[in-house]
């Protein structure tokens, strides 16, 4: 319950607090409490409302002023003072604050939503700085009409039922009023995610519905995005073999083309009715006839099949930037090319209660009150036992040549001050060995500059158990944790890191792969933007004919840090 005498008491600054630096505000806090309550003064009537004007007109100008001073800033550091103070409670309902005007991310979630349901759809707002990265406003209307059209043709609607009955009868029709692509469950979760939102991207640029294929082992890890509507796919569908999809499958696209039964050619007067549905094999093994997706023309025989059934573990957004046909709409929808993921992961991803419960819980335990939170995401591809001296030794020189984090000072004795300035690192890997000695490296040593270190580890699973629904709710915990931080270190061909910088705009300092099992020089490399890699994509010049660089056709489509042949968008429109 709130403490009313608190509350009438006057705040009375320290002349040199600054409202930027959280350290100042604890100071400026603590000292405020350990003064005894003043007497409380009659005053006039006048005199109250002279205050009361005075105290409008300052809040106003913080108000406009909240890019300088923005709540979210030091909120982090202290939410439960904050929120008592601003009408929260300890239960997860949401503080009643100003930011709270935000908790659409700039329009770009609906607010149709029960919060209850899904606690981190408007939650996150309190545990992440304001992204400097709005959505535009073409992109927020797009959202719109399709969230209209999904309501319209979402399973269990009339014209989802006509659909599924003339998927059954074998023939697809050009006029169908509702078409829809299915996304089909594979691989690891990081994958999974930067594969939905490449889906989902293409459904917008199609006018397709998407509907998600939710397996057995990822029930529980998201909220439903779609207002009054469902993306799952029903498990009655009449298509179920997706577990023996692969690049062989007959029915796939790309030996659709091969086998000739169906031609890729728009101009070649074919009165053929298209099929009922295509797979569309996206996966990292897929040959040239499946990359033929990524041509104008085989994207105009597409458009007339009603149901896509698409199973990637890529991100290959990055190539439908190479489509003309798309190009116009990408650039209404992202006048900012670095920031796709970044908005169609916000506002796709959302965990669910149970899964929040793990975030929330983690970040107020061990992160909140730390005036600095440092992500590091920790990947090795290596077989054997770990852990490696060479990858610890890449992490040491990465972390200080880029003054991530602090030396250590083992020559003597460092006298810590009461307002010492705290750093939290969060670490996540498969196993322990890493966070045990950089631990215990902060434990035995003080830093040279006088700072605290702490060292978190949520879990260490060991080895990736995809397939375990356990597994991959603290393994999407982790990565919404890691998004949360200030600065971030991933490692090099990690889908998990990509979705973590993705999600919280950050661009990451990449840890190089190793080679040889030496620690590489430079031991990592900031990041061009805040967008992930594109494995696999093809390099194939649809217009000659030949094979090509594409990453040296456009500007914004360039070959990634980490992966040379990988592709990434990133925010240039000239050479």
């Amino acid at each position: 319950m709130m403490d009313m005498k608190r509350m009438r008491r006057p705040q009375q600054a320290s002349p040199t607090a600054d409202p930027e630096n959280d350290g100042a505000l604890r100071a400026a806090f603590e000292a405020t409490e350990k003064k005894p309550p003043p007497r409380l003064v009659r005053m006039r009537p006048a005199t109250v409302l002279v205050i009361l004007f005075s105290l409008c007109l300052v809040l106003a100008a913080l108000s406009g002023a909240n890019r300088s001073f923005p709540l979210q800033r030091f909120r982090p550091a202290w939410p439960g003072i904050l929120e008592a103070a601003l009408g929260g409670s300890a239960n997860g309902t949401p503080p009643s604050f100003s930011a709270r005007k935000d908790k659409l991310l700039h329009g770009l979630l609906a607010a149709e939503f029960d919060e209850k349901s899904c606690l981190s759809r408007y939650h996150s707002i309190l545990y992440r700085k304001e992204s400097p990265h709005l959505p535009s406003s073409y992109l927020l209307e797009k959202l719109r009409k399709y969230e209209s059209l999904h309501k319209k043709c979402a399973p269990n609607t009339e014209l989802y039922k006509k659909a599924v009955e003339q998927l059954k009868s074998g023939r697809g029709s050009q006029s169908t009023e509702c078409n829809y692509v299915v996304w089909i469950s594979y691989s690891g979760l990081g994958n999974r995610m930067l594969s939905i939102a490449s889906t989902f991207l293409y459904a917008l640029l199609t006018n397709r519905v998407l509907l998600i294929d939710s397996g057995s082992d990822m029930a529980d890890l998201f909220c439903e995005p779609f207002p009054e509507s469902s993306w799952i796919l029903p498990s009655d569908f009449p298509v179920n073999e997706f577990t023996k999809f692969d690049i062989k499958t007959r029915t796939s696209y790309g030996n659709m083309v091969k086998d000739k039964a169906i031609s890729n050619h728009v101009d070649s007067g074919s009165t053929q009715s298209p099929p009922a549905y295509i797979y569309l094999h996206l996966s990292h093994d897929y040959d040239d006839y499946d990359k033929l997706f990524f041509c104008e023309d085989d994207q105009k025989v597409l458009q007339n099949v009603p149901w896509l059934l698409l199973r990637s573990n890529n991100y290959f957004i990055p190539s439908l930037f190479l489509i003309p046909t798309y190009d116009v709409e990408l650039r209404n929808l992202f006048p900012v090319k670095d920031t796709v993921f970044h908005h169609l992961g916000r506002y796709l991803f959302h965990p669910t209660n149970s899964v929040w419960g793990l975030i929330s819980r983690y970040y107020q335990s061990y992160l909140a009150k730390a005036d600095e939170r440092v992500g590091m995401q920790v990947r090795v591809f290596e077989e054997g036992a770990g852990p490696f001296q060479y990858v610890l030794d890449q992490i040491l020189a990465c972390s200080l040549k880029e003054k991530l984090l602090p030396d250590l000072n083992s020559q003597e004795a460092v006298v810590l001050t009461p307002n010492a300035r705290s750093i939290a690192l969060l670490l996540t890997s498969l196993e322990s060995g890493y966070y045990e000695k950089i631990r215990n490296m902060y434990w035995e040593h003080p830093t040279a500059t006088g700072e605290i270190i702490s060292v978190h580890q949520p879990s260490y699973e060991g080895f990736q158990q995809t397939e375990k629904q356990t597994h991959n709710m603290k393994a999407l915990a982790e990565i919404y944790l890691l998004s949360l931080t200030d600065m971030l270190v991933t490692s090099a061909w990690s889908t998990f890191g990509y979705v973590a910088q993705g999600l919280g705009g950050l661009q990451p300092w990449i840890l190089l792969k190793p080679e040889n099992q030496t620690t590489p020089d430079p031991p990592c490399r900031r990041a061009m933007s805040i967008e992930p890699c594109f494995h696999a994509p093809p390099l194939f010049d649809c217009k000659a004919k030949v094979g090509a660089d594409t990453g040296a056709l456009v500007p914004h489509v360039r070959h990634c840090e980490d992966m040379s042949w990988g592709l990434k968008l990133v925010n240039l429109e000239e050479w």
